[in-house]
């Protein structure tokens, strides 16, 4: 049985791109690391460390103020101190979320 014009060039295609496929994956693909432009190294790094600096007073002042609540809202406002119980888990997530900032961004840029 003889294959017809239309699928023996069919076959050829296929092994055309096969072939191109496999020298593909064969590359290495560059992935150099991240680099900051020149001369922005310095006042990038400052401003993170002033937004660090501010998720950290942030945090503070937040379980403070659920810690508050829980002492307002201990005689007859049950409902009060359980808002402020409530609210801890929700700043220790944004701290914790600050903490691991760098090591989620960095895991995408791999």
């Amino acid at each position: 049985m003889q294959l017809s014009e239309t699928g023996r060039q069919r076959g050829a295609h296929l092994m055309l791109i096969s072939a191109v496929l496999d020298m593909a994956q064969a590359v290495p693909v560059p992935n150099p690391r991240p680099l900051a432009p020149p001369g922005l190294d310095k006042p990038i790094n400052t401003i993170l460390a002033w937004a660090k600096w501010g998720v950290i007073v942030a945090g503070v002042a937040g379980l403070f103020i659920c810690g508050a609540q829980m002492a307002i809202g201990r005689k007859n406002r049950s409902s009060f101190a359980a808002d402020g119980a409530s609210g801890i888990p929700w700043v220790l997530g944004g701290l914790s979320l600050a903490a691991t900032a760098s090591g989620i961004v960095g895991m995408f840029l791999r």
